[in-house]
């Protein structure tokens, strides 16, 4: 299996090369030259797997480099029930007949992300110490990837990590997350501005090709492709929960603002999973939702990007949406690369034809948004009918998902974080606290180990040189 940029560089890397690498040298993002298809055969085979086994059968279609033995430990190291409190790994969770809530936040951050972290710091410290070299990992984080990848590293062997995050927009959990962390090759750095001002300031790192190199800069943001092949996994596993054979379809239901969960499930479905359709839902920013209405992809500026109660959804330049827009123009580089370089970055929009619109009922995305009203409406809803407390997150989805439901087809609703980090909404919508998990119940008060910068590239590239 090798690895091609979304911008028309045609130069094939290999899993390992791209594990480190994280945006291609033109600045697109990498994807495989094909996606394996899954028979009938194969994939009632799977239907009994664990989730490790399943995990390994999907990766080792991707990861011809490490060898099998080798992948299948790490697998088997990650994905086990002391880390992720079950013996399935991401449980269904049954709401009502035909409507599931698939449980993906109860990893050591209590968010989806740890799905894919947890193997991703492990792939890191294997990839190094076999290379015998280091990694400074620069990211950015709208609220639970910073604390994701932080937990997920530390400790690790040859890491640092940089996390950039907007400075007071994550809840007071989020931060306590991360900027308690005392550990030595962790460095939060707070910016002055919005999540899309720090995934702006990782993305130019990341295209200074000669700093790139000189601090061996990667990432680990959803840009990079190991962590959204982590994701696919929990598609498949969620599928055969749901199911009782392979003649039946589900839909999946994904909060989204950076376009990274909801991609794991498109290629889940190039992959040959019987996905019938993939639920985007958005919050007030909602420029995925307007695009998939109208054809249409505007950026906003930092001025209008909303601060809302659903903040990890608070972004308005979805960075992985380029992946599927890839394949959505039948994998044209260098018509993607004129659409993401040229026309975003020099207009800060584009619309693909009338043709290219038509051809999105094909990948079967449908969207919609939730506002905070909703947010409030749905936890009670939750709570009142199921005894079920979700997050602001979750309820985006699942007031997105309603909508879209049809007769047969079991809607699963992907569990973004578990109530506790977002107290403040659970609390005016139901007028009491959200569980806590044991160790985590007066994290606030813990000390911050945190430095503020402005929106400067310049300033961000200097204090990595300085603390790599």
């Amino acid at each position: 299996m090798k690895y091609i940029s979304t911008r028309g560089d045609k130069s094939e890397r290999s899993f390992c090369e791209i594990l480190l690498e994280g945006l291609a040298p033109d600045g697109g993002l990498y994807l495989p030259t094909d996606y394996p298809r899954i028979d009938a055969i194969t994939l009632n085979a799977w239907r009994g797997l664990k989730y490790h086994e399943l995990a390994f059968e999907i990766l080792s279609l991707f990861i011809d480099d490490i060898p099998p033995a080798d992948l299948r430990a790490l697998v088997t190291k990650t994905y086990t029930p002391e880390v992720f409190g079950s013996v399935e790994i991401t449980p269904l969770k049954p709401l009502e007949p035909g409507l599931y809530l698939q449980a993906l936040s109860n990893g050591p951050t209590l968010a989806f992300k740890d799905m894919a972290m947890q193997l991703l710091g492990n792939l890191f410290e294997y990839e190094l110490k076999r290379r015998d070299q280091t990694l400074n990992i620069l990211g950015a984080t709208s609220g639970d990837t910073g604390s994701a990848a932080e937990y997920a590293m530390r400790g690790k062997r040859g890491v640092k990590v940089f996390m950039l995050s907007p400075k007071g927009r994550m809840s007071p959990f989020q931060q306590a997350q991360m900027f308690s962390l005392q550990d030595a090759n962790i460095h939060n750095i707070a910016v002055e501005g919005v999540f899309d001002d720090c995934q702006d300031i990782v993305k130019a790192v990341s295209n200074d090709l000669a700093f790139k190199r000189a601090h061996r800069i990667g990432t680990v943001n959803s840009i990079n492709w190991a962590r959204l092949l982590a994701q696919v996994v929990y598609y498949f596993a969620g599928y055969f929960q749901a199911t009782e054979s392979n003649a039946q379809q589900v839909s999946f239901a994904v909060p989204s603002g950076n376009f990274g969960n909801i991609c794991a499930g498109h290629v889940a479905r190039m992959m040959g999973l019987p996905i019938r359709q993939l639920v985007l839902a958005t919050n007030e920013n909602n420029v995925l939702d307007e695009f998939f209405c109208t054809g249409t992809y505007r950026v906003r500026g930092s001025a209008e990007t909303h601060e809302t109660s659903s903040p990890s959804m608070d972004i308005s330049k979805a960075s992985n949406f380029e992946r599927f827009v890839f394949d959505l123009l039948g994998r044209d580089g260098t018509r993607t690369r004129q659409l993401f370089k040229t026309e975003v970055e020099e207009r800060g929009a584009f619309s693909i034809s009338a043709a290219e619109f038509a051809r999105l009922k094909d990948y079967g995305f449908v969207s919609g948004t939730s506002t905070h009203t909703d947010r409030l409406a749905t936890i009670r809803n939750t709570h009142e009918r199921f005894n079920v407390i979700v997050d602001t997150h979750t309820a985006d989805g699942l007031k997105v998902a309603r909508q879209h439901m049809q007769p047969g087809v079991p809607m699963i609703v992907l569990e973004t974080a578990l109530p506790a980090k977002f107290a403040e909404t659970i609390v005016e919508a139901l007028g009491i606290q959200p569980p806590r998990p044991t160790g985590m119940e007066h994290i606030e008060n813990l000390p911050k180990r945190f430095v503020v910068m402005p929106i400067s590239v310049s300033e961000v590239k200097a204090y990595v040189q300085a603390h790599a």
